[in-house]
C-alpha cells in the first residue's frame, strides 16, 4: 500500500491581494511565487511572513510551504501570505494551542480583514485628490 502525503490548500486574503499555500512534509523551505522567502519582497515585509513561522516553533522547519500570490499591492499581498500560511499551519498541525496563540498575537493571522477604502466622491474644485471626504478648509468668520 502507498502512503499518502499531507497535503494542505488554504488561501489568504488581505484588500485586493489572494494568496494560496500549499503546505506539505519537508524540511522548512518556503517559496513564495516560486522564490525563496529570503529573496522575496524587502526586509519588512519578509519579517512580517515570518511571524507565523515563529510562532509555530518547530512546526514550521517539518514542512515545507509553496505560496502563490497575485493582485493588490505589496503590502497586501504580504498580509495575504502571511494569513495563508498561518491559516496552513493550523490546519496541518490540527492543534488548538497554536491556533489560540495566532489569535492571541495577532487576529488577522487567522480572520479576514473586511475594511476596503472608500470610493472617491467627486466634487468640484479636484476633491478626489485630497481623498474620499476631504473638504477645503474655510474660514467661520
Amino acid at each position: 500500500m502507498v502512503k499518502k502525503e499531507k497535503t494542505i490548500l488554504e488561501v489568504g486574503k488581505r484588500r485586493l491581494a489572494i494568496a494560496r499555500a500549499v503546505i506539505k512534509e519537508g524540511t522548512g523551505k518556503v517559496f513564495i511565487n516560486s522564490k525563496p522567502l529570503d529573496l522575496w519582497g524587502t526586509d519588512v515585509l519578509r519579517l512580517w511572513v515570518k511571524e507565523p513561522l515563529i510562532l509555530a516553533g518547530d512546526l514550521a522547519k517539518a514542512v515545507d510551504i509553496y505560496v502563490n500570490v497575485r493582485s493588490g499591492g505589496i503590502v497586501g499581498q504580504a498580509e495575504a501570505v502571511r494569513q495563508a500560511i498561518a491559516k496552513a499551519l493550523v490546519r496541518y498541525s490540527k492543534d488548538k494551542k497554536l491556533k489560540q496563540k495566532f489569535l492571541e498575537y495577532d487576529r488577522n493571522l487567522l480572520v479576514y480583514d473586511p475594511r476596503r477604502n472608500e470610493p472617491h466622491h467627486a466634487s468640484g474644485k479636484g476633491a478626489s485628490k485630497r481623498g474620499s471626504r476631504r473638504h477645503r478648509q474655510r474660514s467661520k468668520r
